[in-house]
């Protein structure tokens, strides 16, 4: 087992890198067609000489594929390049904006798990009455409308009208080390409830509503008909039994929204001007910054491929009686 396991996770790792690479690929390939760096980087003033000199210190007279192998050859290394507008080490960029995404992204992902499960299982559980109802309804916003919607509707409500949260900015923020937060000051964390309650909305709903689907199936099943016949008690059936065979699936879909957080956070840091690695991809997209935007696609990639890789070994861990070869 611990051999199978071993060989899995060898194999996981090395389509992760496929998917890496070709990620980059693809990445560098439409980048080719954005736009001019030099454009966006030099003064009215420039001479064709000036230009040629800037082109050639950048790399960008090399053939593709030398821009690209340089690309990944100073990646494994830790060096991302330098940012054409900011005249900075990437690295150095991403890591002053990383905080700011990831506290919005696990705030949000802690919402959509917490409130989905939860939700879930309480109109699987009881699937009639005014509560369950009104929790349907709900669920159906947040599935239909487009994030950005829900955005601009939620700083109406609670920014312009009300006047209880902000409708911008992260607030106040501490420093810990290379680490900044808002979550240790009032104001940062007033800030956070509209985008994080905005990004996590839609996965709350669909983890909400799988929950619901794959309790109420099982609740119907035959061992929970003898588990009742024996006399169990009814938490115990729920929570111990129904729950944990609904966990499987759920876990899957969980994994994937979690990715799908972290990439759609570009559209609520946008709505909601949040000084993350989102805003940042799309102020590199108008100057045409290529180090910042193909090394945002490869974080987003390895985020995606990293929960992937987690979701399926919690497969095994939940279920022992997956296989290793069932799971892949």
């Amino acid at each position: 087992m611990e051999l199978s396991l071993f060989q899995y996770l060898i194999r996981r790792a090395l389509q992760s890198g496929v998917v890496l690479l070709v990620t980059g690929l693809i990445a560098f390939s439409m980048f080719r067609f954005v736009g001019d760096p030099v454009e966006n980087m030099m003064g009215q003033e420039r001479t064709d000489a000036d230009i040629e000199l800037l082109r050639e210190k950048l790399g960008l007279n090399d053939p593709f594929f030398i821009q690209y192998w340089n690309f990944l050859a100073d990646a494994a290394q830790g060096d991302l390049g330098i940012s054409f507008r900011q005249g900075r080490p990437v690295v150095e960029v991403l890591i002053e904006r990383l905080p700011a995404t990831i506290e919005l992204a696990s705030v949000s992902a802690f919402l959509a798990i917490i409130v989905g499960i939860t939700l879930g299982v309480y109109v699987a559980i009881k699937p009639f009455g005014w509560i369950t109802n009104t929790v349907l309804t709900v669920s159906l916003i947040g599935v239909s409308l487009p994030t950005f919607l829900i955005g601009i509707m939620l700083i109406y409500l609670f920014a312009v009208e009300l006047s209880w949260l902000p409708s911008f900015g992260r607030g106040e923020t501490v420093q810990i080390g290379w680490w900044s937060t808002g979550l240790l000051t009032v104001s940062g964390v007033k800030a956070i409830i509209l985008p994080a309650v905005t990004l996590g909305l839609y996965q709350m709903t669909m983890i909400m509503r799988l929950v619901r689907s794959e309790m109420s199936e099982v609740l119907n099943s035959d061992f929970i008909r003898f588990a009742r016949s024996r006399g169990l008690p009814e938490q115990k059936i729920n929570f111990r039994h129904a729950l944990k065979n609904t966990l499987v699936p759920v876990i899957t879909v969980t994994g994937l929204q979690l990715g799908s957080i972290i990439a759609f956070a570009i559209i609520t840091e946008t709505v909601f001007q949040w000084p993350g690695l989102g805003l940042l991809f799309i102020d590199s997209v108008q100057f045409v910054d290529i180090p910042i935007m193909a090394s945002y696609l490869m974080f987003i990639s390895l985020m995606f491929v990293s929960i992937n890789l987690i979701v399926d070994i919690l497969y095994v861990m939940i279920d022992p009686r997956l296989r290793i070869g069932e799971a892949s």
